[in-house]
């Protein structure tokens, strides 16, 4: 790279002079994005190669440099990323909850109207749900998910892939006695548990209901019939199953 484009050219300083590495940095981040995005546009548009760093997780995931990629997109410039750390998907996997669909929200509004309106929204989300948290605001953001989402099991995670990693599995209530205890430190991400699938509005089971019955149509026998409407609808398994039976007289092949 010709120049490196920083979150804080501190915190990157100190990684290059570690790694020996001598390149001129600029400084790119939330309150100057504007103004130094298009300069460094305009440096690779007169053929120079700029890398973008952040000062921890992946560039452009709840991070200005969002906004630098749309306008290099915008420009016509050939874009390149190279898999690193993130957050969220560290949490995810060693939270131990369903990793096959996941909803990322990133941060929530600052705003407490915006913020709970969020999650009156994701109330119903089947779908297991990360979010990512400031230390400072840690206690209030539990406190309302409480309040949305009553008493769930949820996993935080707390500087991962830094010293002070820690990750630790509980439910909503007792992650804010911890933390009505103890003060936050570090940046954070929480992980919750989706809505229970018990409640499945009715529509959703009747088209599984019907994806098997046409999968047994075909040849397919109960068992693999149900297996394979629970994958195409997200309708759990064992209750496509009960309610098939019935339908079909109680065979179980």
């Amino acid at each position: 790279m010709d120049f490196i484009a920083a979150e804080d050219t501190r915190v990157t300083r100190k990684l290059l002079q570690w790694l020996e590495i001598k390149k001129p940095l600029v400084s790119y981040h939330e309150h100057n994005r504007a103004e130094s995005g298009e300069k460094i546009i305009n440096r690779i548009l007169d053929g120079e190669n700029c890398a973008l760093v952040t000062d921890a997780g992946t560039p452009a995931i709840s991070d200005p440099g969002e906004e630098l990629v749309k306008l290099c997109i915008s420009s016509g410039i050939d874009i390149i990323s190279i898999p690193g750390p993130c957050a969220a998907i560290a949490a995810l996997v060693l939270s131990g909850m369903s990793t096959g669909r996941f909803s990322f929200e990133g941060f929530l509004s600052t705003t407490k109207k915006n913020r709970l309106k969020r999650l009156d929204e994701l109330k119903d989300e089947k779908r297991t749900m990360v979010f990512y948290e400031a230390p400072h605001k840690v206690l209030r953001t539990l406190n309302d998910m409480l309040a949305i989402f009553g008493d769930r099991s949820i996993s935080i995670s707390r500087e991962l892939t830094k010293i002070h990693e820690e990750t630790f599995r509980c439910k909503l209530s007792e992650a804010i006695a911890r933390y009505a205890e103890t003060s936050p430190r570090g940046e954070f991400v929480i992980v919750v548990e989706g809505a229970a699938n018990s409640i499945i509005p009715e529509m959703d089971i009747s088209l599984a209901i019907e994806a098997a019955l046409a999968y047994i149509q075909e040849g397919h026998s109960t068992k693999d019939a149900v297996k394979t409407a629970s994958k195409d609808t997200g309708i759990a398994k064992n209750i496509l199953y009960s309610s098939v039976l019935q339908l079909i007289g109680g065979s179980q092949d």
